[in-house]
């Protein structure tokens, strides 16, 4: 007899010879070929129990041979694809080692019963005497085929079930119990499968690729044949599924969610009742555009199940306008992608990874300070309800529960539903969802689960989804068989070649959709379950279902219940709130104050200098300069008024308006109030370095004036051409961010303060700088030149001159200054000013308190002589003044032409002194008469001369005003 070798089999030729797209081989000797059925027995061998009890034996002594430790060089022949990872030849050995003894245990059992059997033939046959032995061996052949019917009529199917393991899911320790309750109400029922009963032969995966290969090897390779295998786990759903298609085999998984499952060309024969985990993606967009989220972080497990989810979910926020401001992925220490998430301000974070490092991350979340009302977790809703407090010692988290519980707080949930909402709606087996709750955890009692202290396996929340794979492949075989028997066929001439059996296997479980414990079961095109959404949210350490999402239908049924920390939606990011920064309202008041009080001190003294006009004191210092100089300082002080407007009271539209009028408005006051200064100083100098005769001359109001409005015309000529080709606009400086004044973690402060500047703001500012400097300069220059020159013509000239000192050196010091602190407004805004202020003041306290003080002193008009200073300003009085003055020139012309005219007598008579005696006598006499008429006319001019400079010492009063 040869027996069935896992270690010496070599590969179908179906494997081989098949395709992806499973198409049958042409027929042929060579294609029916069939090394994996069971070897052929001869059936006179298959009757004799006593016969079959001595091959069992057999059997067990081969088991123990095979099983040594010489044969584990085993090759398995594994295909040449990536299939199967080089991890699967550690674990088969693993796998047999834990196997054998079950083997072994399994064989002995038979032999007892195969004893049994045969003493109850023995004693048949010794009550029943003169039988001959035709009659005895009837008996026992058929007491032998009654021993054997059973397994005649079982159809066996494979399962591989996550039980255990370090990492993945476990979802085998809940999904198990379920499967074998499923196959228990599937063999109950009388119309389901014509009489056959299912078997279920399964092993343990450990949610690993490699170890998941070896037990669907270990599954094919021993006999009896399976029909279809059961799988779960994403990770080993691939492996199977993609190796399965070369035995014609379907395989139906019970818990993978892996969106790269859902492509047909790579696995052809591969159905699951666990949704895709692609249909949390929209559920999960869905939530993002009704909270407002636009701006999300992904953290994720490397693993493939997880990565097809997030490139699934890429394209979902790609075409929604959400922005991934990060993608951190792990493969078992997920601290520095954490610590990553916390750089880059990521506030609504989706992760996806299994239960154990959903811990290991929510531990990492807790010491980051990840949680609260600032951040959103989604996390995937098939963990069981306490994941996040149990096995913390054992997985060695650093993190007690209660922490994590505080970490878990206000977390979102995406699953598809799992059991049937309808609590009281009956499924196809006679169960409601209720009724199949409480017999799981009945059986999960039993297996040693505290269910009453809702301490639950993993895999509970996936449990009906177990159920309800078994029922499909119940009723997926029953509608199969009832094909076949047309054909004459049944589901017992099934081989891993025969692709006409496959496909209507196949066909039969894509046409099945019934009512389950999980809900309607039913499959689309690409072999997904198709299934709502659920919505959760976790509150006081306990989920609470939000809503519910069909993506078919687009279709959010939300129940309002959601609370989030802090009592408002977390933003998807660090507000940052753009501050503008404005100068201080009481700064901005006192100067204000200031300015105006100035102006109106200014009108004040424009109204004293028009009404004292006719006043000597002011007459004598220029009262239309002083005039200007006033009306200068009234629009410096608008200036800096205008200066303190900022964007609190000037929209930023308005704004380059703002600007130009600071410019003009400062340029013109300057140019106003220091060129009346500037030109007296002038009119000094060039009185003192003239000639004498012009020194006497009158000087006229209208060279003042041109001076001054010279300056205006450069003024008006820059800024004109500043205004057209490079004109001022708002450029607004921004400022690292600063942390809320009010402890808000939410919210962070941009600093951004107004500036009036142009795009050669520089250049401009050279040219005016640079021009309003030599004006400076040289001003200071002709006041230091006249600095103890007295003029009457201009009486304050001194005053003048100490005015623009001050100017000169408050305008060299606030320019450069200015420019330093520029970014700080308050300080900018005090800074200038306070310098206007204190020019204006101190020019026009210099110039006309003394003026004031006079006038206070000597209210009415009176003359004065020797040095006193005259005062009163009768328009009689100063009408004598102009006349006598006038009459004065006349004289000393006339004194000028009588002197000439002794000087040519003179002469004359020198000339004659040397001549005749008589000649001499009469000449004397003629030219002492002319010169006695000389001398009476120059005695009338002298006595004019002198009262005209009598006059004049009455209004000589500069000399004690000064």
């Amino acid at each position: 007899m040869r027996k069935v070798n896992n270690d010496s089999m070599s590969p179908p030729r179906a494997m081989t010879l098949q395709g992806a797209g499973g198409r049958e081989p042409p027929a042929g000797p060579a294609r029916h070929h069939t090394p994996l059925d069971p070897p052929s027995i001869p059936r006179f061998i298959k009757n004799f129990t006593l016969i079959r009890l001595y091959l069992l034996f057999l059997r067990v002594i081969s088991y123990l041979h095979e099983a040594s430790l010489p044969r584990a060089r085993a090759n398995f022949n594994f295909p040449k694809r990536p299939l199967v990872k080089l991890k699967a030849t550690v674990n088969v050995f693993e796998f047999r080692t834990s196997t054998l003894f079950r083997d072994i245990k399994s064989l002995l059992v038979n032999a007892v019963v195969q004893l049994f059997v045969v003493a109850k033939c023995v004693v048949s046959v010794t009550r029943v005497r003169g039988c001959g032995c035709a009659v005895l061996l009837l008996l026992l052949s058929g007491l032998c085929k009654y021993s054997e019917g059973k397994r005649d009529d079982d159809l066996h199917i494979g399962g591989i079930f996550p039980m255990e393991g370090e990492g993945g899911w476990q979802g085998g320790q809940a999904c198990k119990p379920a499967a074998e309750l499923a196959l228990a109400d599937v063999n109950a029922r009388s119309d389901l499968l014509s009489g056959f009963k299912l078997l279920l032969h399964s092993n343990d995966s450990k949610c690993e690729p490699g170890l998941g290969a070896s037990v669907m090897y270990n599954l094919l390779y021993n006999p009896p044949q399976k029909l279809l295998l059961l799988a779960g786990c994403s990770t080993v759903c691939t492996t199977v599924a993609e190796a399965a298609k070369m035995w014609n085999l379907m395989v139906l998984c019970y818990g993978a969610s892996s969106p790269a499952l859902s492509d047909r060309a790579r696995f052809p024969t591969l159905f699951r009742t666990h949704p895709s985990a692609t249909v949390h993606n929209p559920t999960r967009i869905k939530l993002m555009q009704k909270f407002g989220w636009s701006r999300i972080a992904i953290l994720q497990q490397a693993e493939e199940v997880f990565i097809s989810t997030v490139e699934d979910l890429e394209a979902h926020c790609k075409k929604s306008g959400i922005e991934i401001v990060t993608r951190q992925s792990f493969l078992s220490d997920p601290s520095d992608a954490v610590r990553n998430l916390r750089r880059q301000d990521a506030r609504v974070i989706v992760g996806l990874f299994y239960v154990v490092a959903a811990r290991r991350v929510l531990c990492e979340v807790y010491k980051h300070k990840l949680y609260g009302k600032s951040y959103v977790w989604f996390f995937i809703g098939w963990y069981e309800d306490n994941w996040f407090e149990t096995n913390l010692e054992r997985e060695g988290l650093e993190c007690t529960a209660d922490q994590m519980r505080e970490a878990a707080e206000g977390h979102l949930t995406t699953e598809a539903l799992m059991w049937n909402q309808n609590a009281n709606q009956t499924t196809i087996s006679g169960m409601t969802s209720e009724d199949f709750r409480s017999r799981l955890n009945e059986a999960l009692r039993e297996a040693g689960y505290n269910i009453d202290g809702e301490r639950f396996p993993e895999g509970y929340q996936e449990a009906p989804l177990a159920y309800d794979a078994v029922w499909a492949v119940a009723l997926a075989f029953n509608k199969t068989m009832e094909k076949l028997e047309k054909n004459g066929l049944s589901l017992k001439n099934f081989t891993y070649t025969n692709k006409k059996i496959a496909d209507d296997i196949y066909e039969a479980i894509n046409s099945t959709s019934f009512l389950g414990v999980s809900g309607l079961v039913a499959f689309s095109s690409q072999g997904d379950r198709i299934a709502l959404t659920q919505i959760e949210q976790l509150t006081d350490n306990h989920y609470v279902k939000l809503g519910y999402y069909d993506t078919q239908e687009d279709n959010l049924t939300w129940l309002d219940r959601e609370r989030w920390v802090g009592g408002k939606v977390p933003p998807d990011r660090t507000v940052v709130v753009n501050e503008l920064r404005t100068v201080s309202l009481s700064l901005f008041a006192c100067m204000t104050a200031l300015c105006i009080a100035g102006i109106l001190a200014a009108i004040g003294l424009i109204v004293f200098n028009i009404f004292h006009r006719h006043r000597r004191v002011i007459q004598w210092s220029h009262p239309a300069c002083n005039t200007v100089m006033l009306c200068g300082c009234c629009v410096c002080f608008g200036a800096a008024i205008a200066l303190g407007v900022d964007g609190r009271w000037v929209q930023p539209q308005h704004f380059p308006g703002l600007c130009a009028a600071r410019a003009w408005l400062l340029a013109i006051g300057f140019s106003m109030a220091y060129g009346a200064m500037f030109t007296k100083v002038w009119r000094v100098h060039r009185h003192t370095t003239k000639p004498k005769p012009e020194t006497k001359k009158r000087m006229h109001g209208w060279k003042l004036y041109t001076m001054v409005g010279g300056l205006l015309v450069v003024d008006v000529a820059l800024l004109t051409a500043w205004q057209l080709r490079d004109p001022l606009q708002r450029r607004v400086e921004i400022f690292p961010l600063e942390a809320p004044r009010h402890h808000d973690d939410d919210v962070h402060i941009r600093p951004e303060l107004e500036h009036c500047e142009s795009e050669h703001n520089t250049v401009w500012l050279g040219v005016m700088y640079g021009y309003k400097g030599l004006v400076l300069v040289f001003g200071l220059f002709l006041a230091y030149e006249t600095r103890s020159v007295k003029v009457r013509q201009i009486n304050d000239s001194r005053y003048v001159g100490m005015s623009i000192y001050n100017v000169v050196v408050l305008c060299l010091i606030t320019a450069p200054v200015t420019l330093v602190i520029a970014s700080q407004q308050d300080a900018a805004f005090a800074f200038v000013s306070l310098a206007i202020v204190f020019c204006c003041f101190l020019s026009m306290a210099l110039i006309f308190i003394p003026k004031v003080i006079e006038v206070i002193r000597h209210p009415t008009e009176r003359a004065e002589s020797g040095r006193g200073s005259g005062s009163g300003s009768a328009p009689a009085d100063e009408e004598r003044y102009r006349e006598l003055v006038k009459e004065n020139e006349e004289l000393q012309k006339l004194i000028a032409q009588k002197e000439e005219r002794i000087r040519v007598l003179k002469q004359k008579l020198a000339e004659r002194e040397a001549a005749a005696a008589d000649g001499v006598t009469q000449g004397t006499g003629a030219v002492i008469a002319d010169l006695a008429t000389a001398t009476s006319d120059y005695g009338t001019s002298t006595n004019y001369t002198r009262s005209s400079r009598a006059s004049v010492s009455d209004l000589d009063f500069s000399e004690s005003y000064l």
